[in-house]
């Protein structure tokens, strides 16, 4: 069943700790990347939290993942899944994931949150990292007054931008938002990629509004980030580098919220 508020206007969980996604959409964006968009019941996680994930292609094994967008009662879900090297099992959603698929979500974990006094925040996500800061995104922009936000969003090449053109357009609705791409290369490697290509849209962030470098470079470009709030999200080895240069640069250990995968 689909849960509700009770009188109150919390939100009656109950004892049901595992809850049931109809996939209504999957798209692959890269020969490595796709976005899959879910319906079903209401899943009581927070913006910036990860859930286990079980599909039908592998139902004995458990991933975790980050929904791209916020809680809601209707149960929409996002996820950016993208291919480990040697993962058969992400490698197997990336590709085989088709419209109908039922998936079993539970577990809501992490403490990836921006604070509710925060005035200037900084995002930095590597790679699918950017799925929970777009989650906090759209929760934050329900305040009042969501605060100055600054997101870096690394990638090896410009085309692994998946989502460019997205957050091109958020930045367009969130005045408050400035958007900062990363590549480690300039270029584009030799060989095609036919999911980019058939997709490719002319839309997004100029050569000249990309910083050249990782998003553990971050730091020493910008910081140190004495007065703002930190969120840090990517593969581990990414925010491990990260979080040690903030804190080499003088960040506040305590104004830094991270997770790796």
């Amino acid at each position: 069943m689909t849960l509700g508020p009770d009188e109150t206007g919390a939100l009656a969980l109950g004892p049901q700790t595992e809850w049931t996604a109809t996939v209504v959409g999957a798209h692959r964006l890269r020969e490595d990347t796709t976005v899959v968009r879910l319906i079903g019941e209401f899943v009581p996680f927070a913006a910036g939290q990860s859930v286990e994930v079980r599909t039908p292609q592998h139902p004995s094994m458990v991933r975790r993942m980050y929904s791209a967008l916020p809680p809601s009662l209707d149960g929409k879900l996002e996820f950016h899944v993208r291919t480990v090297p040697g993962g058969w099992c992400s490698g197997s959603i990336v590709s085989d994931t088709r419209v109908g698929d039922e998936w079993r979500i539970s577990a809501p974990a992490g403490w990836l949150a921006v604070d509710p006094d925060a005035t200037d925040v900084v995002m930095i996500a590597d790679a699918v990292g950017l799925a929970p800061m777009r989650s906090l995104l759209l929760d934050i922009g329900r305040r009042p007054e969501p605060p100055r936000t600054h997101l870096f969003v690394g990638a090896r090449y410009p085309r692994d931008l998946y989502a460019a053109d997205m957050l091109y357009l958020l930045t367009g609705e969130m005045p408050w938002l400035t958007v900062v791409p990363v590549v480690q290369d300039e270029y584009d490697p030799d060989w095609p990629d036919q999911w980019y290509e058939s997709c490719r849209v002319d839309l997004g962030f100029h050569p000249e509004e990309t910083f050249a470098g990782t998003i553990a470079d971050i730091p020493s470009r910008f910081g140190p980030l004495t007065h703002h709030h930190v969120v840090v999200c990517g593969r581990i080895a990414a925010v491990q580098a990260t979080v040690e240069h903030l804190v080499a640069t003088g960040t506040p250990v305590e104004a830094i919220r991270h997770e790796g995968f």
